[in-house]
């Protein structure tokens, strides 16, 4: 039987409701959220999500990555299910939609088809991933990384915050350590909406993303080591300055990304300086260098390149020099017919849409790995994200998670009353 028809759509009042009640919890400081992964925060929002998930009818799994599953029964029991999902966990500053649209837009769904007694032959699974974001503890997208086999457990238990706090260690004290094995279940396909995180929809007028690929990521970590000393006292010519050797290399990495266009991104987004002080010299910047690009090799070609470059920046200014990858994921192809089901299903809304590269990485990317996997996108405000001020509208809301059910509800076959 095929997917709803037109007429059938979310409430979108409930979904904006949720996503504002959601967003009570962790406040920021300028109308965002600080709900870190594995702080109390996030241990508040996990109850939240999980009560509103009991009320609706679903059983709740917990893996040993903490990792939640909310299922709703399907005709047969022995199918694969059909997964939904994204993070209920934000930056520091973070925004109130960034991967809590994908998991609270699922519980949308799953509240809609008991509205409409739509069932389908395929149980539905809603997923909130653990600790998407990265910031307490890198990499990002660390927990579905371990259920896709990138990561071992026991690695991603010893990660360590800037407190010296174990990853491990937190999620035991939050109590939101399971008993499921990470990764042994078997999906069906999965499906992740998500806000854009950029400019594109919004500047072509576009209330759909449908996203086909994704970009692929090294993040690189650069020490180096100068040598502190007076700002006031110290001769020109005679300071070992490991700040100047960090803003050189960081116009570097501006340089090789324009060198790359199109279709490449490169920054610096984290730096320290030591000892970090007004009136001495840094003897130690340790920053993080982000390339992007969903060309493998234009990726891979950036990378090699500064690592052949900055060690010359930092020998001519007499400074020691280390760099390591801490964290990288390749470029990423959606599954092509679950990317042709979304966009018949924006059509069949009569949705403005157009296919789309995800720049930044998601959780979908490394499911993509051990099940068919696509994204769903919906506009924001200005492009602007892992920000307080992030911002998408209700109508934006509803109609991208309009698409999600006739995706999911097509994928996991009505079965008729």
């Amino acid at each position: 039987m095929p997917a709803p028809g037109v007429n059938l759509k979310i409430n979108g009042e409930r979904l904006w409701d949720s996503l504002m009640e959601m967003a009570r919890i962790g406040p920021g400081i300028a109308g965002g959220n600080n709900r870190q992964t594995l702080t109390d925060a996030d241990s508040k929002g996990r109850h939240l999500f999980a009560n509103w998930c009991k009320a609706a009818g679903c059983t709740m799994g917990v893996d040993t990555m903490g990792n939640m599953f909310a299922r709703r029964e399907g005709a047969d029991p022995d199918a694969l299910p059909v997964y939904m999902g994204s993070h209920l966990d934000t930056q520091p500053t973070g925004g109130k939609y960034d991967g809590v649209l994908g998991v609270l837009g699922g519980l949308e769904v799953i509240r809609s088809l008991n509205d409409l007694g739509i069932r389908t032959k395929h149980p539905i699974v809603l997923t909130n991933w653990t600790n998407e974001e990265g910031t307490r503890y890198a990499p990002a997208m660390l927990a579905s990384g371990v259920f896709a086999g990138i990561h071992a457990q026991d690695w991603a238990y010893d990660r360590v915050d800037t407190n010296g706090l174990r990853f491990g260690d937190e999620l035991k004290r939050v109590g939101w350590v399971g008993d499921e094995p990470v990764g042994a279940r078997k999906m069906h396909a999965m499906f992740e909406l998500h806000i854009e995180q950029g400019p594109i929809l919004e500047a072509e007028g576009k209330e759909i993303g449908v996203v086909t690929h994704g970009q692929g990521l090294w993040w690189l970590q650069i020490t180096l080591t100068g040598r502190d000393a007076h700002t006031g006292s110290t001769p020109m010519n005679m300071r070992v300055n490991a700040g100047l050797g960090m803003a050189r290399i960081i116009e570097r990495v501006n340089t090789i990304a324009m060198d790359s266009q199109p279709g490449a991104v490169g920054a610096v987004g984290q730096a320290n300086v030591y000892p970090n002080s007004r009136n001495v010299i840094p003897g130690k910047a340790v920053f993080t260098v982000d390339f992007r690009s969903p060309d493998q090799t234009k990726l891979d070609r950036m990378r090699a390149r500064l690592e052949a470059e900055a060690p010359e920046i930092a020998d001519a200014l007499g400074l020691g020099f280390e760099i390591e990858p801490v964290g990288h994921f390749d470029p990423v192809t959606f599954d092509p017919t679950l990317v042709k089901t979304v966009r018949k299903a924006a059509e069949t809304l009569g949705y403005s849409h157009m296919d789309i590269i995800s720049g930044a990485g998601h959780d979908a990317c490394w499911i993509n790995r051990v099940a068919p996997t696509v994204m769903i996108m919906c506009p924001c405000v200005d492009g602007l994200s892992h920000n307080e001020a992030e911002e998408i509208s209700p109508d934006w809301a509803a109609k991208g998670t309009d698409v999600l059910f006739h995706a999911v509800v097509e994928t996991a076959v009505v079965v008729p009353s």
